[in-house]
């Protein structure tokens, strides 16, 4: 692996001139080839001459993922079209998907962000990584693929789903390290237990990289004590770079955001005005290492907060914390403002809640209705009835004492929630029907 690990503990002026250097470079490629930007520039005024320090960056406006659809295909890219070599693209559930480019100095750099990020959480040559995210348009699989291989690290591209072969793989490869959503670990769980397996004696997992949704501190517990593991915060877009934007050192308090290659800031969601370090707002990112598709002061709707403090590691890039949730995420209930991770929190701290959920919000008689569809473990449903209803008495008080809502409650029976191969689908709201 061709890597620089000194870049991870240089000083923070060091950091901070290269962050500039990198800064100005990015501002006058965007200026000379994207249309987008060019068009932007003009029309505020701005060269980027008029950017002579870091605290000068607020003098671009936002860009926004309006901005990205509008401008699909070609008006954000910044190299002549000869020297992309690779295009990925978001979802596009609304509209038009958000479409990005890679150069080839953009997938090697993307590859040495996964390698740096992997290494610092102790995976190394002679681990066996099973890469259970998506490959193809999504970032997730192929970027990550990559800096496992740069590393040096054996690669099984399982994908997703299959979970069948996923478990065969596992257990005959013996799988070290696996990359994989939340949800589709419990899931993975759950069918290595109807196998007949034992998650925690059976396979030879000791490190699990989690992302592509957000999930509570009390989720990564249950999926550390079930497979016996290290699972490790991962933080990404594909907008920036795809998965290894912001990364879990071995003391999990917090994700380094690599700053060599970004820019972050940190905007109250409603007004875009800077807060302070410790102040919880969405997340603003600014690419300085991209060559293809650089963006400005993007606003990724992702809620977090700045740790004030250096990390106990001692490495010099500033960490985020865990993804609260997307700002157009929060649901409000009857004026009460709910974030599902929220949800996902308390639920996952009861002893008898299984592995899944599923938040369903309707409308009757213009009021909205908030019902919890919990899995209960199998100890706790084969009880009698009066016991299960003594179970929902407790669920439900204890999301109404923290969350000032009084949802209805459901209990379900272990694996009888639909489960994914990838993103979970927590939120069904009927009532946008």
């Amino acid at each position: 692996m061709n890597q620089n690990s000194n870049i991870e503990f240089i000083s923070r002026e060091s950091l901070e001139k290269l962050q500039l250097s990198r800064l100005k470079e990015t501002l006058r490629r965007v200026y000379s080839f994207s249309p987008f930007y060019k068009n932007l520039f003009k029309k505020e005024g701005l060269t980027p001459s008029k950017i002579k320090s870091l605290k000068d960056l607020p003098l671009i406006p936002f860009t926004t993922r309006k901005d990205l659809r509008e401008n699909f295909p070609y008006g954000l890219l910044s190299i002549p079209l000869n020297d992309v070599v690779r295009l990925h693209t978001s979802t596009g559930t609304t509209g038009k998907p958000k479409a990005v480019f890679f150069s080839r100095n953009d997938i090697n750099s993307s590859a040495e962000l996964i390698a740096r990020s992997m290494k610092m959480t102790g995976a190394e040559k002679g681990d066996v990584f099973q890469n259970m995210m998506g490959y193809g348009l999504f970032t997730g699989g192929l970027i990550s693929h990559y800096g496992a291989e740069r590393l040096g690290l054996l690669v099984i591209p399982a994908g997703a789903g299959n979970t069948e072969r996923q478990i065969e793989l596992m257990f005959d490869f013996k799988t070290t390290v696996v990359h994989i959503t939340p949800s589709y670990a419990l899931y993975l769980a759950d069918v290595m237990e109807e196998k007949g397996f034992n998650p925690k004696k059976d396979f030879n997992l000791r490190i699990l990289y989690l992302g592509a949704e957000p999930y509570s501190e009390k989720t990564r517990e249950k999926i550390e004590r079930i497979f016996t593991v290290d699972a490790y915060n991962s933080y990404g877009l594909s907008e920036m770079n795809g998965p290894g934007v912001a990364f879990e050192c071995k003391y999990k308090e917090g994700m380094h955001l690599w700053e060599d290659n970004f820019i972050m800031e940190i905007v109250d969601p409603s007004t875009g005005e800077p807060l302070k370090e410790g102040e919880e707002g969405e997340l603003v990112l600014t690419s300085i290492n991209k060559e293809a598709m650089p963006i400005i002061r993007y606003r990724t709707g992702d809620l977090t907060y700045i740790y004030p403090e250096k990390c106990n590691c001692s490495r010099v890039h500033r960490r985020i914390s865990r993804i609260k949730g997307r700002a157009d995420d929060m649901l409000i209930i009857r004026g009460v403002n709910v974030f599902p991770s929220e949800v996902e929190r308390i639920l996952m701290d009861l002893p008898e809640v299984g592995r899944n959920y599923q938040i369903v919000l309707d409308r009757k008689k213009d009021l909205d209705k908030m019902k919890v569809r919990v899995e209960i473990k199998r100890d706790f449903f084969d009880g009698s009835l009066d016991h299960l209803k003594k179970v929902e008495i407790k669920i439900k008080a204890k999301l109404k004492d923290e969350l000032m809502v009084t949802p209805e409650i459901e209990l379900l029976e272990p694996s009888s929630l639909p489960r994914t191969t990838g993103k979970a689908k927590r939120i069904i709201d009927k009532r946008e029907i």
